[in-house]
C-alpha cells in the first residue's frame, strides 16, 4: 500500500503521521500517564523519533500500520492508534495483526477510544485479508479492556511480555 488511508469518524480523524506531530509525540509519550500500561517507562525524544519513523515504515512494509489520531473538528492531535506486527515472541499474536491504541490522558474517558477501535477494525475487517486481529492488554488496564470487549475482543489466553503479565484478545473480521 502506497498511500495511507484517511479515516473519519463522528469526532475523529486518522490520517498518516507528519514529522510536525513530533513534538506531540513527545507529549504523549513522555507522560508517565500514557506509558503506565504500556512498558511502564516514558520515552526519551530519540525513542519517539524512531517510534514516529517506525509508523510511517509500517505501510510501506505492511500495507497497514499506526495513524495519528485527531479531533475531526479541531484538529488537535489526540494520540496514536493503528495496526501492527510487532514480532514480540509471544506466539498467540503470531499471523494476525496486532491493533494498538494510546491517547493523551486528557482525551480519555469520552469513548474516543471505542470510536477508534470501531474504525480501525471496520476498515481492516473492509481492507485486509486477515480473518482476525488480535491485541495485549495489561490486566489492570480496566479501560482498554472495555474498548477492547466493545470492539469484539475476547480473552485467548495470557502470556508475558518482559516484566510484565498480558491478557491475549482475538477478534473475528466480520
Amino acid at each position: 500500500m502506497n498511500e495511507i488511508p484517511v479515516i473519519e469518524t463522528e469526532r475523529l480523524r486518522l490520517r498518516p503521521h507528519r514529522a510536525d506531530d513530533f513534538q506531540d509525540m513527545q507529549a504523549l509519550w513522555g507522560d508517565p500517564r500514557t506509558v503506565r500500561f504500556i512498558g511502564g517507562h516514558v520515552q526519551d525524544a530519540q525513542t519517539v523519533w524512531f517510534r514516529l519513523l517506525r509508523y510511517a515504515g509500517m505501510w510501506a512494509l505492511l500495507g497497514y500500520g499506526f495513524w495519528a489520531i485527531e479531533d475531526r473538528e479541531t484538529g488537535a492531535y489526540l494520540g496514536d492508534g493503528g495496526l501492527m506486527d510487532g514480532r514480540r515472541g509471544i506466539k498467540l499474536l503470531d499471523g494476525a495483526p496486532e491493533i494498538g491504541w494510546a491517547l493523551l490522558p486528557e482525551a480519555g474517558g469520552r469513548g474516543l477510544a471505542t470510536e477508534f477501535a470501531a474504525a480501525v477494525t471496520g476498515w481492516a475487517d473492509g481492507t485486509l485479508k486477515a480473518r482476525v486481529t488480535r491485541c495485549i492488554i495489561e490486566p489492570d488496564n480496566a479501560a482498554s479492556l472495555r474498548v477492547a470487549e466493545k470492539a469484539g475482543y475476547a480473552e485467548i489466553g495470557r502470556a508475558e511480555l518482559g516484566d510484565k503479565a498480558v491478557i491475549v484478545l482475538e477478534r473475528q473480521a466480520a
